[in-house]
């Protein structure tokens, strides 16, 4: 029987702050920083979700819909939202707050296929997820169509 396992397992939050070197010259944060948050934040919550290390398969989409600048805070939230034998699907939301109004606005959203490895560094069968909210059913209901556009990308580009 395969193990079953909640979104709220892998649900992660993280929240950092906009510092002067993590901005280009016009003052906002640097999408490769905030790339590199998502996909650390998408690691954590796939190896809670699986109990073991994971690599980046690839990143559906990323959606960079506002800036941030220094000295406002960026609260990350990543969970899977899907899975197959040992792939993982996560979906990472970034949010902005400025410290000053505490008003928050959607930065980032974006998708990402984690794979467990197993100590040999073989792919490592994973628990299927259970959605429980609304959004995570919607998540997982588009799974099947997600992975067959990676699949006939992927088939393009051989």
């Amino acid at each position: 029987m395969v193990q079953q396992l909640s979104s709220n397992v892998s649900r992660t939050i993280q929240t950092k702050l906009v510092l002067p070197p993590d901005t280009n010259h016009m003052g906002t944060i640097f999408g490769g920083t905030v790339l590199s948050y998502i996909d650390e934040i998408a690691a954590i919550s796939a190896m809670k979700h699986s109990g073991n290390v994971v690599v980046t398969a690839s990143i559906d989409n990323v959606n960079f819909l506002s800036s941030a600048k220094v000295g406002d805070i960026l609260i990350l939230e990543g969970f899977v939202i899907s899975t197959g034998r040992t792939s993982m699907e996560v979906y990472v939301k970034v949010e902005c707050q400025n410290l000053e109004t505490r008003h928050r606005t959607l930065n980032t959203t974006s998708i990402l296929t984690m794979v467990a490895i197993d100590k040999d560094g073989k792919p490592a069968p994973v628990p299927s997820v259970i959605p429980e909210t609304e959004e995570e059913k919607q998540f997982f209901e588009g799974a099947p169509l997600r992975r067959e556009r990676r699949m006939l990308y992927k088939n393009v580009n051989q």
